[in-house]
Formats: C-alpha cells, structure tokens, sequence
C-alpha cells in the first residue's frame, strides 16, 4: 500500500467560505476531532495575519495531539524586503510549530501584475524564504499557487519556480490549482511532466470551482502525488476545496492507499457533521460518503435488493466511513449507532434489550423536533441514561423568570433572572445579573447551586450557538441552542430546542450541569 499524507485546511482555507467565521474555541476543538481522525498535518491558520490565529496558536500549543502536526501558513517573504528581517517570516516562526507550509507566485502574470518585479527577482523569493525557514523548522512545504495556470501560460518558468524550491530544502512541492479551472486530463498531463525534473514528493491542493477538485486529487495520486491537501465537507473560498471526506474514502477504500488508520475513517461522519455544526451550517443530506441520503433506501425493487444483498445498490459498505444503511418506509438505522456509543460511554447494553430500540425511537422522535447530537455528545448520554434508569436527578427547577430593561437609547438593556430550584428537601431561591437574558439565567442557576455542588465552578462556559430551524415563520421558528461548556479536564456540548430561545438555552445549560455532576458522581 502506498503511503498518503493527508493535509487538513479546513482551519484556514475552509474558514474563507463565505458566511463561515470559526472562533478560536472553534478551531481548538475542530484540531482535536482532526487529530482524532487521524490526519496527518493541520493547517491552524496564518499567524500575524489577524488576532485570531495568532491567539489560536498560542492556546493550540497546550493540545496534546496523538496523530497530527500543526501547520502554520504563509506567504514567501515581500519583495524588498530581505528575508531574515521580514515579519512576514518572523510571525510564522513564532507561532512555534515544527511544520510551515508557504505558498509563492508560480504563473508568470501574477509575478508581473501583483509582485511587479522579474521573474528572477521572483524565483530568489522563493528559493531565499524556503531556505531561511528550513533552517529553523523541520518541515517546509511550498505551495505552488496557480501552478497549473502558470504552467499553461509559461510552462519554463512554473517548473523553475517547483526548482527553486526543491534547491532550498524544501519537503514537498504542492501544485495548486488555485482558480479551480483544471480539468482531470489536465491534471494529468502535467504531473507526467515533472518526473524527469522534480526528485521530491509532489502533493496537489485543488480548488472546486469546475465540480473536478476531487477528481483532479485523485488522478494526482495516481500520476504519483504522495500528499493531499483539501478540507472537510469541501468547505472553502467560492466553490470551495476538495472535500477530504469523499478523498479519504476513495483513496483508502477504492484506490488501497494507506492514508489514515481503518478504525479512524468510521469516524469520518460524525466528524463531517461537527465541522458543520462548528460552522453553524445545515448538514448536506446528499454528500457522498458521510451524508444522510449516501445509503438511504426507499421502499420497492432497490430494498428488495438490498435485504438479500446490500452491494446490489450500495458501493461501499457504509459502516466503513461511521454511515448506515436507511430504509426509508421503514427506518431500520439506528441500533448499531446507539449500541457503539454505549459502548463509548461505558454502558452495558444487550443488543436485543428492547431498550436500544427505545432509545433508537426517542432519538428519531427528538431529531423529527429539530435535536442534534452530533456536537451535542453529553445532551446523548444523559438521554440514554435517562432511558436505562442510569440518571441521577441532582436538583429539580420549580421555576425561573428573566426581565429584561432597556432604560434609554443607546444604552445596552439589563438583563435580571430569578430562579427558584429544589435540592434534596432544600429550596434555594436565587436571582442574578448578566450581559444577556441567557448569561443572566447561566449566573442564577450556577449561584443556586454552587453550595451544593461546588464542583461547578470549575466550568466555563465556552461557546453558544443559535440556529433558526423553520425557515418562513420569522420570529416564531423553532431554534436550536448548542452549548460547548468544559472544566480544567475536557470540554463537552450540550443541545436544546424550543420556539422559545430562552426555553431552548435553558434546556443546554442544565443538561451541561447535570453532565458536570453526573460525570464527577459516578
């Protein structure tokens, strides 16, 4: 099997798609589902291009990664500018990490109208930045922009370009098809090119703007590329880049290269849908591979099939990527879902205990209402240990109000919540401030029961997210609330969902407490 390095950019070049914008809490637990995966580099971001990367780095280097290496990205270094005094240079080297990919102007006009200096001049930049970086990094990739552009326009002068980089040290040549215009016999007739030129490992980094981002990966690969650059869900600028969930599975399943680990790639789903529930996105029920409908089934000669052989009309088993056959008149998906996060969670369940199919009912009943469990792990295993008799009640509500006041323009309004709960036999009655309505209800419940359970000051709160869930009814829609919440140990999610925000917010927070308790009362 050959051996396939796979390289994540959903951190940096998937947080160009349009309307996405991942905070730095966003990007840590992205890193940490990535690493889960099993992929091998983790592009973090551009540090000493905005605030946020440069703090992501900073609290990246306390993760404690298994499989992955973080990448930091950049540019070669500014035309007269010398490359040891560049910031340029300098942020990426802060940014402490061992791997540092760049990219450089390889098509000639870009050299002429952006840069507006020789093609010489250019080639120096390239081989000058390569050079100084791999003398402080251990790695150091070189981004071929518009490779394939260039090519066309100037073949001479693109492969210098892949040349000068190689003379400086560099690790691998990644060709990029930045405009996403190429074509896969393109692909191909350049890649055959190079072997006569190039003596290092050549990598490909597509753009999807043609709909051939994956298939141009894929025949890059087959022409001899050993490293592949794309993102989870294909997200990224215009039209996106390629989609690593749909390369990961065709190169490790149909092609037999060996990319991540088989038990990692069952992973690949529910990784899919956390990014998407990362970026505030609706999952894309069609998408290959990972997506609801890649092995749904409606009822006629197609399940007829598929009962007495599933190959007859699916092209992969689907448990291979964490997906499962659905039967659509008939739903039998689910318990082999329920039965591995049992497992997961350290519950005992019997696979023919009538409980898994309640718990598969109740599930199906909360997801018609608009619940998601994929980032909402914690809100899932207090539902199945609420279902098994597994649940301890550690206070009961009796009842909240929240005000809020705006007392004149151009003031921010005040919000005040009262709460009443019970604990054991002890009634505790408590109001409290906050910057919004939610964060004062988060204040007043934390100040009821830290007496109690003084175990709760450890947690923060670190996220909160709000997504309209019935499109047309404005105001009264439905939304869903998902909560990230953690203490010094690790980090969890939490889900509601009501027509009232307030309901639905209330909803996440009190399944992250009762998480918290459940999880140091065990």
């Amino acid at each position: 099997m050959r051996k396939i390095e796979i390289y994540d950019t959903t951190l940096r070049d998937g947080a160009q798609s349009e309307e996405i914008s991942f905070s730095v809490e966003d990007k840590l637990r992205i890193t940490e589902k990535l690493d889960e995966l099993g992929v091998h580099y983790i592009e973090g971001g551009w540090p000493g291009a905005n605030p946020r990367d440069i703090d992501y780095f900073k609290k990246a280097r306390k993760l404690k990664l298994h499989n992955s290496s973080l990448v930091a990205f950049g540019s070669t270094h500014r035309p007269r500018h010398k490359v040891e005094e560049d910031l340029l240079m300098k942020a990426l080297l802060d940014s402490k990490v061992q791997v540092i990919t760049i990219f450089g102007k390889t098509w000639d006009f870009h050299v002429k109208e952006a840069l507006k200096i020789s093609n010489n001049e250019s080639l120096d930049i390239i081989h000058n930045s390569v050079a100084y970086l791999k003398k402080h990094a251990g790695t150091v990739f070189f981004d071929a922009e518009h490779f394939f552009d260039g090519f066309k326009n100037n073949p001479a002068y693109a492969v210098k370009c892949l040349l000068a980089a190689q003379d400086a040290g560099a690790d691998c040549l990644v060709l990029c098809d930045t405009n996403g215009g190429g074509l896969p016999h393109e692909i191909r007739a350049v890649f055959a090119s190079l072997k006569n030129d190039i003596r290092i490992p050549l990598g490909i980094h597509a753009h999807n703007d043609s709909d051939c981002a994956v298939a141009n990966s894929l025949v890059a690969v087959e022409c001899g590329a050993s490293h592949v650059q794309g993102t989870i869900n294909g997200l990224g600028e215009r039209c996106g880049n390629a989609n690593l969930c749909s390369l990961l599975s065709d190169l490790q399943i149909k092609m037999n290269m060996d990319c991540i680990a088989p038990e990692k790639l069952k992973r690949l789903r529910d990784i899919s849908r956390f990014v998407n529930e990362m970026a505030n996105m609706r999952h894309f029920k069609r998408q290959p591979f990972v997506g609801d409908s890649a092995f749904a089934h409606k009822a006629g000669m197609h399940v007829s099939a598929i009962r007495k052989s599933p190959e007859t009309y699916e092209h992969i088993k689907p448990e291979l990527v964490g997906n499962s056959q659905r039967v659509l008149i008939s739903d039998l998906a689910g318990k082999s879902n329920i039965l591995r996060k049992a497992e997961e969670f350290g519950i005992r369940l019997d696979a023919d205990s009538p409980q898994v199919q309640d718990i598969v009912t109740t599930l199906k009943t909360l997801e018609n209402e608009g619940f998601q469990f994929e980032a909402a792990e914690a809100s899932f295993e207090l539902l199945m240990k609420k279902a098994l008799g597994l649940h301890k009640r550690f206070f009961d509500l009796i009842g909240f109000r929240v005000i809020i006041e705006k007392r004149k323009e151009g003031e921010d309004p005040m919000s005040e919540a009262t709460i009443m709960v019970k604990v054991g036999g002890r009634i505790e009655h408590t109001a409290a401030t906050g910057n919004g309505p939610i964060n004062a209800i988060d204040h007043a419940l934390r100040k009821a029961l830290d007496k109690f359970y003084p175990e709760l000051k450890t947690v923060k709160l670190h996220d909160y997210k709000v997504r309209v869930l019935t499109a047309g009814k404005g105001t009264s829609a439905r939304v869903r609330v998902l909560v990230e919440s953690g203490d010094e140990e690790k980090r969890w999610g939490t889900v509601g969902v009501s027509e009232n925000i307030i309901e639905a917010s209330y909803q996440a927070l009190v399944d992250s407490i009762e998480y918290k308790l459940l999880k140091e009362n065990r």
